[in-house]
């Protein structure tokens, strides 16, 4: 029995090792923190950088004829997302995109429904069979809560860009404490045409 107290005041006062054992359990906390800064940083680097290129490529947009030059498209709109595509893919891997173009008569209108011009009793709303009257942005003859309407458009519009990849995580290691397997990231800007011709001003419609 001696030889056993022995032996155990011994363990209690041996301290080797203990380092190996506190590494041990902080590492894989350490490793998660490390992680996701690395995770974030990245995340916000693409970010940047798509947003920087979506401003590029709209203003070289904003002219009549603008110049994509070694893009690919019959349309000025498909050479545009093939321009923002290109030069994203560069540092987003294996990404998907949903690109949207949507032009609009002025700033104002970006966001809002079409204008209402007269509204006979009040509400707020177009009532067609009031007689209320509305600006057809995208003259289609109906009334949208959308005052946009898809493409370029003309001379002085406001075009409006929505941009949305969504990729694999850089650190898949991330999902095992609940984050999504990819990034969604987003950029938008708004820009006006330049003043190459007349804008077209847009029709008003009445109800009957």
């Amino acid at each position: 029995m001696r030889i056993f107290a022995t032996i155990s005041r011994k363990l209690r006062r041996d301290e080797s090792g203990m380092a190996a054992t506190e590494f041990g359990l902080l590492v894989v906390p350490l490793m998660i923190v490390l992680l996701g800064a690395f995770d974030l940083g990245y995340q916000s680097y693409v970010r940047a950088q798509l947003q920087g290129v979506l401003n590029d490529v709209a203003r070289t947009a904003t002219v009549e004829t603008p110049d994509f030059t070694g893009y690919t498209g019959t349309t000025t709109e498909e050479r545009i997302e093939n321009a923002i595509k290109d030069r994203v893919n560069n540092i987003a891997r294996n990404a998907s995109y949903t690109i949207n173009q949507t032009n609009f008569y002025e700033f104002s209108g970006v966001g809002n429904a079409e204008k209402l011009l007269t509204d006979v009793n009040g509400n707020g709303q177009y009532d067609s069979a009031d007689g209320d009257c509305f600006e057809d942005i995208n003259s289609n003859g109906a009334f949208d809560l959308s005052a946009g309407a898809s493409g370029q458009g003309g001379a002085d519009d406001i075009v409006y860009y929505d941009v949305t990849i969504t990729m694999p995580r850089i650190v898949p290691v991330m999902t095992l404490i609940g984050v999504p397997a990819n990034y969604t990231i987003n950029a938008r800007a708004a820009v006006r045409n330049q003043p190459f011709a007349d804008q077209a001003i847009p029709p008003t419609v009445c109800g009957p």
